[in-house]
């Protein structure tokens, strides 16, 4: 029901901008907004990821709050897991790494979006299959390709047996196709 009255309120919201000629966009906008461009169209640039993707991602990890932390310890604006955040800051040459700088937008947006780049590679640039392996891991999406239960052909997930990050890739997926018609 709480839902319900949300999506009403944002409906009659909306209907009233447009009736006082408030453009739509201007309010989609600020649900979804293009915080940290700077970094995120920095390193989007240096590493070959849509931009887009990693705004969806940003979004859907932590919406904007570099000081998010989850309930299974991954931190910052990409919510990056401290194991992770070491191996790739150790990959990538960040010298004096400590996992307190993962709460630093610049340094996380950094190794989520290297992160994010090297599970796109992984997995043939299929932009789900990374979503999902950011997620729920890379072995076991591996695993789910081989499996007949979650994979026909090898190389896309009919079904995704962790329902967190199943959810999770819908709701990326949804916020990726947003941002990426909202800023054409």
């Amino acid at each position: 029901m709480k839902l319900k009255k949300v999506i009403l309120v944002i409906v009659v919201a909306v209907t009233v901008l447009t009736v006082y000629g408030v453009k739509t966009n201007w309010f989609l906008k600020q649900l979804y907004p293009k915080k940290y461009s700077q970094q995120v169209y920095f390193y989007s640039n240096q590493y070959g990821v849509d931009p887009n993707l990693v705004f969806a991602m940003i979004k859907a990890e932590s919406n904007f709050n570099p000081d998010s932390v989850s309930n299974k310890g991954a931190i910052g604006l990409m919510q990056v897991i401290p194991e992770t955040g070491t191996w790739v800051a150790n990959y990538i040459g960040i010298k004096n790494f400590s996992v307190n700088m993962l709460f630093n937008p610049d340094y996380n947006i950094n190794i989520g979006t290297w992160y994010l780049k090297y599970l796109l590679k992984q997995f043939n640039n299929d932009v789900t299959l990374a979503v999902a392996a950011y997620n729920g891991g890379s072995g076991n999406v591996s695993n789910w390709l081989k499996d007949k239960r979650y994979s026909e052909n090898g190389s896309n997930l009919k079904k995704v047996p962790f329902l967190e990050t199943d959810k999770y890739i819908k709701k990326v997926l949804k916020y990726y196709k947003i941002y990426t018609n909202l800023y054409k």
